[in-house]
């Protein structure tokens, strides 16, 4: 059929073909129109990725006449990495002491995100670079083509990363070369969005005068988690959707229309609940519901855990607990009820003097990051049920907010006076650094004055649903390791979105 131009074909698919590829700049990338084959090596293959400063000269950067430089620190001498170890004199004569281990300083560049699995830390950035650890010393490393790291998540020898140009990126390690990574897709297929575009009920306004098709993300994609068991990847957006992915074919499977500003947030836990956090104050609980065997699922919202002024900026699922930060700097905490298959407020843990900027879970332990640079370790108290928490520590030493926050079982480590497990806390800041931290379930046993902190734990007087006001609030002894020595600053670009006092976005 010929078309009011001269010209053959359907009028509609071109215009909605055209607002795909021309409307959307996000969809032009090297990165999405190539293979695994295809792409060059600085970006596929993880030896030849460089320095983003200067990626031809070694000799140009202060970093190269280092004396962390050198080969023995890290096989790539033109990283702009180093290892500096042991910084904490109280970690070097007690090695079962809560304190700092060792920092792992950058030359530029914010620190976004973290992933932890097995002897591995991934760490991205806002150079593109996500950088492989082992030992704490760089075991190797890839480069996306364009969009910061914002999330990593470790799926088995696949890794997930959530970009500032609304893509996830897919890699897998080589099972001959572990040094080796490659990318192997991105989310979603392009083969899907061509699918997708023919049909114009696919497409949904995402502001005024702008379609794009349901299934891809059309701001940053600030958030990921992985439930294992169902196979399922849910990622967070600034365009305040989460978008529920299939791990064995990439398929987009449904875009929950979750919150009236962007999701900062989002955790996964007891048997298929998911919590969404947002920068309009909220944190939802959704259910899933299996439809037709390998068909879309579908999300049904529960419960609305909280409903204040301040932004919503983390959510973390531990055993038996749901926890939420939050730019008034509050960490507020659920105990699940799984009898009743419900979630009820505890308390409101206060341990910071600004915004809460990320949160990490392991055992009994809760550890947060917060803008005035510190993080706060928290004890959760098993006995009775009750679920009162405790303040282990208060760990300072960045200079700039903490952004990012993975943890994991130390290994081979003798038990304490009690027998407490202990941890490794990896912290990423917007002061360019990861600091690597110790930390005992049982530190207080070990004998240390209680120092007053300004942490409190404030129990809750409000119903299940979050929101009201708690109760007077309830002093608590803290067992501070290592004070910050500079203060508080101001913090800007913190890289989540909302809440008064607003946390202003990355760029």
């Amino acid at each position: 059929m010929m078309n009011p131009k001269g010209g053959t074909g359907s009028p509609r698919r071109s215009s909605k073909l055209f607002d795909l590829f021309n409307a959307d700049p996000m969809i032009q990338s090297e990165d999405e129109l190539c293979t695994g084959a295809g792409i060059a090596p600085s970006t596929a293959v993880s030896p030849g990725y460089y320095s983003d400063r200067n990626p031809t000269s070694t000799g140009a950067s202060p970093y190269n006449q280092s004396p962390w430089s050198p080969a023995a620190v890290s096989p790539f001498a033109r990283s702009p990495w180093a290892y500096l170890p042991l910084l904490s004199e109280e970690a070097l004569t007690d090695p079962a002491a809560t304190g700092l281990v060792g920092s792992l300083v950058r030359e530029e560049g914010h620190v976004y995100s973290l992933a932890a699995a097995g002897d591995l830390l991934y760490t991205g950035s806002e150079s593109r670079n996500i950088r492989v650890w082992k030992g704490r010393r760089e075991m190797s490393g890839f480069k996306s083509s364009s969009g910061l790291v914002k999330a990593i998540v470790i799926a088995g020898d696949r890794i997930f990363t959530g970009h500032q140009d609304g893509k996830i990126r897919i890699w897998k390690t080589s099972s001959k070369n572990p040094t080796v990574h490659k990318r192997v897709g991105t989310l979603p297929r392009l083969k899907d969005l061509l699918k997708s575009s023919i049909n114009p009920s696919n497409y949904v306004e995402v502001r005024r005068h702008h379609k794009t098709v349901w299934l891809r993300h059309f701001d940053a994609v600030s958030c990921l988690s992985l439930d294992e068991e169902a196979g399922i990847l849910y990622s967070g957006s600034w365009d305040k959707t989460v978008k529920v992915w299939r791990v064995s074919d990439s398929k987009c499977l449904e875009s929950i229309k979750a919150h009236d500003d962007a999701v900062n947030a989002v955790a996964t836990g007891f048997g298929g609940f998911l919590f969404t956090g947002s920068a309009d104050g909220t944190v939802k609980v959704w259910r899933r519901e299996e439809t037709e065997k390998g068909g879309p699922t579908r999300h049904v919202l529960m419960q609305t855990l909280l409903r204040h002024e301040a932004a919503v900026t983390s959510v973390a699922v531990a055993a038996g607990a749901v926890y939420c930060g939050s730019s008034d700097g509050v960490v507020n905490y659920w105990r699940w009820e799984g009898w009743r298959r419900q979630l009820t407020h505890g308390e409101r843990l206060r341990g910071h003097r600004m915004p809460v900027l990320c949160l990490a879970t392991a055992g009994s332990l809760v550890v947060s990051g917060s803008a005035d640079k510190t993080l706060c370790v928290w004890r959760r108290e098993e006995a009775g049920g009750s679920g009162a928490h405790a303040k282990v520590a208060l760990l300072a030493g960045h200079e700039g907010p903490v952004k990012c926050l993975a943890v994991k079982e130390e290994d081979n480590h003798a038990g304490g006076a009690c027998g407490g497990r202990r941890y490794v806390v990896y912290s990423g800041s917007l002061d360019n650094s990861v600091k690597v931290w110790r930390v005992s379930e049982w530190d207080t046993a070990r004998g240390k004055t209680p120092e007053q902190g300004p942490a409190e734990a404030e129990p809750s007087s409000q119903p299940s649903r979050g929101g009201g006001t708690g109760a007077p609030v309830a002093q608590r002894q803290s067992y501070g390791t290592v004070r910050s020595p500079t203060g508080f600053g101001s913090p800007v670009g913190h890289g989540v979105k909302g809440g008064p006092p607003r946390v202003l976005a990355a760029a």
